[in-house]
């Protein structure tokens, strides 16, 4: 993760979005106020999203395990067309 400060990114945009995108990283940039932002790649963002969609999903997995487990399972038929 690179960081920069505001002013340094804005003089140089061009150059932190082409590390962003060709580079794969993710750029920090601190502004006043704690009001910091993050730069990054289209991809990456997309790739971070997939990986917390699949972590959600496998709890929901494990939360089912675990009703099973203690008994609240509920049998039902299948239903065939």
């Amino acid at each position: 993760m690179l960081a920069a400060n505001y002013t340094t990114v804005r003089n140089n945009l061009k150059d932190y979005c082409d590390k962003a995108s060709d580079d794969n990283e993710i750029v920090l940039v601190t502004r006043k106020a704690d009001k910091n932002v993050v730069i990054m790649s289209l991809e990456r963002l997309n790739q971070i999203e997939k990986e917390l969609r699949n972590a959600r999903y496998l709890a929901k997995i494990d939360r089912g395990f675990a009703q099973i487990e203690a008994g609240l399972g509920v049998a039902h038929e299948l239903i065939e067309d």
